[in-house]
């Protein structure tokens, strides 16, 4: 039986970093963001369109990887990620995307609280509004009532609590004893 996790939240709030060292500690595989690899390829800035192709492939690289796991998928950002972006940005979301939403199931979400400091990067948009964004995240999670833990601390400590919520999620232990 496998447990998919979903790591989300605002930008650079230490996702990527959190789900690699989670697939290290139960040693599984997680997987990455694909918004990253595709935005970097474009020879453009990225548009509209490109949120759907960019949810697309984030969804066919959780099958993929989803062959490769053990007990647990961690994945690097999720559907609502893409929604809130384009919603933002747009105004709008794809109608495929909210589909995916609610069809995509994760058994847990783990919420990155916005307690990390802010680190510069090219793909990177709102340094200011990490709280707005904060609030959306966990409104969202809300209204689908999907399963999650806010997660903080920097670093180890952050590693060490995200470890703590999977642990004590009653479903994980009714799923893995």
């Amino acid at each position: 039986m496998l447990f998919k996790i979903a790591i989300t939240g605002p930008e650079s709030t230490g996702k990527s970093w959190l789900s690699e060292k989670l697939a290290m500690h139960y040693n599984t595989v997680f997987v990455p963001e694909y918004a990253r690899t595709y935005i970097d390829r474009l020879s453009r800035p990225y548009r509209q369109h490109d949120i759907l192709s960019i949810a697309k492939g984030q969804l066919e690289s959780e099958k993929q990887y989803q062959q490769q796991a053990e007990k647990f998928l961690f994945c690097d950002t999720e559907l609502i990620v893409t929604k809130i972006w384009s919603v933002h940005k747009y105004g709008e979301c794809h109608p495929w995307i909210l589909e995916k939403i609610n069809t995509n199931r994760y058994d847990l979400f783990l919420l990155c609280n916005i307690d990390m400091p802010w680190q510069y990067d090219p793909q990177r948009e709102h340094p200011d509004l990490r709280k707005h964004f904060f609030d959306w995240y966990k409104k969202e999670l809300d209204s689908y009532g999907f399963d999650y833990v806010i997660v903080s601390g920097l670093e180890n400590e952050r590693t060490r609590n995200a470890i703590d919520a999977i642990e004590n999620h009653p479903a994980i232990n009714k799923k893995f004893q």
